[in-house]
């Protein structure tokens, strides 16, 4: 069988790569033969002049493999081509599109004509004679208009119309040989006429309004004389205001920080170039916050803040119908205050063991008036989700006129009012929900009667959204929206599920162990949660089992019981028994 013509065959003086040949050949004398080489000997390969050396004759590209080749890699200068239409005749080539124009003359015949004889000359003349045109305009004549006038007319002497009489000229009339009070008293002979039949004064001219000459004189001047001054005065006067004056005369203020900036960066003799320590960020520079409010270095304390406070949001949230019974569950002597006693005993009770530092830090948060309690309005604002627990007329009226009422037991104690009737205002604007009124942050408080763009947005509830101006900062995990069991694949809304940084740098242990969110809420049998928990370390009794699985099956409509319903009924479980063995009992 005769091979393929675009096949290469071997040269046979190029070395093979197969080939083996002792390392040391012809280089280095073996001086004991007989004994076996150590190591293990590969294949060298082709040679570098191998390599360089250009394959003749070239290979050749079969059509089949080319028309694929002129599609990825077309050859340098050369179309495109795509492989489905590579054999296909080139139509287009040969298509033409609108209306075949007719040639007329050459611009260069329009140009430079050629030259013609003198007889073609008299008989295009003669043809031309018997136009009109020609005979009114002839090329390269002058008009004749001999025809139109009457027979026997002495077109060179007749003349028509009036001799101008010639005047002054235009210099004379603009400028004339006379002095200024020639001019001023033609200018001032029938002044009066042209007044009173054009109504023109001259500049500053006052206005001739008939009045009584005996009592007012039509050039007399009245009032005090304004005082003026040719040399500019006045208008320096202007153009320097008093504020800026003033300023010349002020003391230079130069503050502590640009002090010691360029204290710390300016050379001196015998001390090292010390840098300032940075105590504040942009964000706190740019809204004027108090030094003892900086949030440099105070992002994990922060997050565990926004942590505690998200959990004891979504137990007020799912736990109470109303922010009032919320507010009542935290102040448990009903003084209509919550102090930091009542706020550690709510914590315990919700299953957060705060330390008492962190303990401190959620109360400065909440405390925005530093009164050492937290009022309702607080609570509300730091505490709650107000946005969704709306103010019911009957809630209303307990807060702003707390009064006592029979329908409900358990009223404050006190009759005092929790909230003024000015603090509770709309949700939105045309609607009929109310809610507490709107504080601001402790981070948000300026000092100098400074207030930025973005307060000054948000100063008002229902105001522009964040789509109409720039936001900065790190958003947190949204909680608003609930994440659909089963999302489509053009489904590109956020609902915090997606990982964080803080999650991508410091990932959870069930991260580690390669479990994941659909793992918790995937549905399970008993026997695969059994199995579960008594392979994680939770060994529990069958009765205890068969009790946690029945409240867990009641979460469902369909009674179907996951990883995640189950570890909160068992969570809760064990509070509920940390909290008895806690409670002394009383005899």
């Amino acid at each position: 069988m005769e091979e393929a013509p675009f096949l290469q065959q071997e040269d046979p003086t190029v070395e093979p790569p197969d080939h083996i040949r002792p390392v040391y050949q012809g280089r280095f004398v073996d001086r004991f033969p007989c004994w076996p080489t150590a190591g293990k000997l590969y294949p060298t390969g082709y040679r570098v002049a191998a390599c360089l050396r250009e394959k003749l004759p070239r290979l050749i590209t079969p059509p089949v493999v080319r028309k694929f080749l002129n599609t990825s890699n077309p050859p340098p200068g050369a179309e495109r081509v795509f492989y489905g239409r590579a054999k296909d005749p080139n139509i287009a080539a040969q298509l033409t599109h609108g209306m075949r124009n007719s040639y007329s003359l050459k611009v260069g015949a329009l140009i430079n004509p050629s030259v013609i004889s003198t007889s073609e000359r008299i008989f295009s003349e003669k043809r031309e004679s018997f136009y009109l045109s020609n005979k009114r305009k002839p090329l390269g004549k002058s008009c004749d208009q001999t025809s139109k006038l009457p027979k026997g007319l002495d077109i060179v002497n007749t003349t028509f119309g009036t001799t101008s009489i010639r005047g002054l000229p235009a210099r004379e009339l603009i400028n004339p040989s006379k002095s200024f009070d020639q001019v001023f008293r033609e200018w001032e002979e029938g002044r009066d006429l042209y007044i009173i039949s054009h109504n023109d004064y001259g500049p500053g001219e006052a206005k001739n309004r008939n009045y009584d000459p005996v009592s007012f004189h039509r050039f007399k001047m009245y009032g005090l004389e304004t005082p003026h001054f040719n040399d500019g005065r006045n208008l320096a006067k202007c153009l320097c205001s008093f504020h800026n004056l003033q300023l010349k005369k002020r003391a230079k203020v130069v503050t502590k920080n640009i002090d010691d900036f360029k204290e710390k960066f300016q050379p001196q003799i015998g001390k090292v170039l010390d840098c300032p320590s940075i105590s504040s960020d942009v964000s706190g520079l740019l809204r004027y916050r108090l030094p003892s409010e900086f949030l440099r270095g105070k992002d994990k304390e922060r997050a565990t803040l926004a942590a505690i406070r998200h959990h004891l949001k979504n137990v007020n949230y799912h736990n109470f119908r109303t922010l009032l019974a919320a507010f009542r569950h935290f102040d448990q002597d009903g003084d209509g205050k919550i102090d930091k006693g009542e706020l550690r005993k709510t914590c315990c009770q919700v299953n957060l063991d705060l330390e008492e530092d962190l303990l401190e830090a959620l109360f400065d948060i909440c405390d925005l008036d530093q009164d050492g309690r937290i009022d309702y309005k607080e609570f509300t604002n730091f505490l709650n989700w107000k946005d969704r627990m709306a103010i019911n007329d009957f809630e209303k009226q307990i807060l702003t006129q707390g009064r006592k009422s029979d329908s409900d037991r358990t009223i404050l104690h006190k009759d005092t009012a929790l909230l003024k009737p000015e603090d509770i205002i709309l949700k939105e604007s045309g609607g009929s929900k109310k809610t507490p009124k709107a504080l601001s942050k402790s981070t948000d408080r300026v000092y100098s009667n400074y207030r930025t763009s973005s307060s000054q947005i948000n100063a008002i509830v229902g105001g522009f959204p964040s789509t109409c101006y720039p936001v900065y900062g790190i958003p947190t995990v949204r909680s608003d929206i609930p994440a659909p069991r089963i999302r489509s694949i053009s489904d590109s809304m956020n609902y915090g599920g997606d990982g964080t940084a803080y999650a991508l740098l410091y990932p959870s242990i069930y991260s580690r162990k390669r479990v994941f969110e659909k793992d918790f809420f995937k549905t399970r049998s008993k026997e695969e949660i059994a199995w579960i928990l008594h392979n994680i370390g939770v060994n529990l009794s069958v009765e205890t089992f068969e009790e946690l699985w029945t409240l867990a099956s009641r979460k469902h409509p369909n009674g179907e019981v996951c990883m995640e319903i189950f570890l909160k009924v068992l969570d809760k479980w064990l509070h509920e028994l940390h909290i008895k063995c806690q409670t002394p009992r009383v005899e």
